[in-house]
């Protein structure tokens, strides 16, 4: 195997990876409880699929009927993995904060012209987003049970003074919600300084001005932020008027 101008890909690449999943599944067990079999899981996933999208980009950047058709693909496992996240979630609780979140700033940026119709174009941003709300509603999906659970006898008392369900239940979550936007919004406040992002760095070694690259990366950020927002929004208000 070749070298990249980041990692040099030999032999040694493939010890390093398995010693860090190694680790990675090790420290997690012992001291955090979580089980091996979840860790390695997800390396042996992250390995897997990102091979697959490799070998698929180049005919997925040809089609927008294929592109599409993975960008739906990438909601669907969003979907299900917010679902198994969050206890208690239904299907529709799952893509809700999901569609909502992605859908007004990809929105934007098609209709502000930012954004090409161009099928990579579409699923490098567009995928980007997908995560991000996965994220947060996994996140903030977690905190609002565990609130919930934790702080059953306040929303009662809300109730017994005449409260409805949904204020008793926003009474507790909405101070706790803002939590769920903080790893966003460190992202963005750290790029730069911190952390280099990897499209910033990718667009850079592909060619495109360092300033180009800065704006390109800033515009994704905030993206980010407004879809976490909106994402956040709407587990928020879902845990307030369905769950029971």
């Amino acid at each position: 195997m070749g070298s990249s101008t980041l990692l040099q890909l030999g032999p040694t690449f493939w010890l390093a990876l398995a010693a860090l999943l190694a680790v990675a599944a090790t420290v997690s067990r012992v001291v955090l409880g979580l089980a091996v079999r979840e860790t390695l899981l997800a390396g042996a996933r992250a390995l897997a699929q990102l091979m697959l999208v490799a070998l698929l980009i180049s005919q997925l950047g040809r089609s927008a009927v294929w592109a599409g058709a993975f960008l739906l693909l990438m909601l669907g496992v969003a979907t299900v993995t917010v679902r198994r996240r969050v206890p208690g979630c239904s299907w529709f609780g799952a893509a809700l904060p999901l569609v909502l979140g992605v859908l007004p700033p990809v929105g934007l940026l098609l209709v502000a012209g930012v954004l090409p119709v161009e099928p990579l174009a579409l699923i490098a941003v567009v995928g980007q987003l997908i995560g991000g709300s996965m994220a947060a509603a996994n996140l903030s999906g977690r905190r609002f049970v565990a609130e919930l659970d934790q702080r059953r006898g306040e929303v009662e008392a809300a109730l017994a003074v005449g409260m409805t369900p949904a204020s008793a239940r926003n009474l507790v979550l909405r101070p706790v919600a803002p939590e769920a936007m903080l790893p966003g919004v460190d992202q963005a406040k750290t790029a730069g300084t911190i952390t280099l992002p990897g499209a910033f760095v990718g667009l850079i070694l592909g060619g495109a001005s360092p300033l180009d690259a800065g704006l390109i990366q800033v515009m994704v950020l905030i993206s980010l932020m407004a879809t976490q927002a909106v994402a956040i929004s709407s587990v928020l208000w879902w845990s307030c008027t369905r769950r029971a």
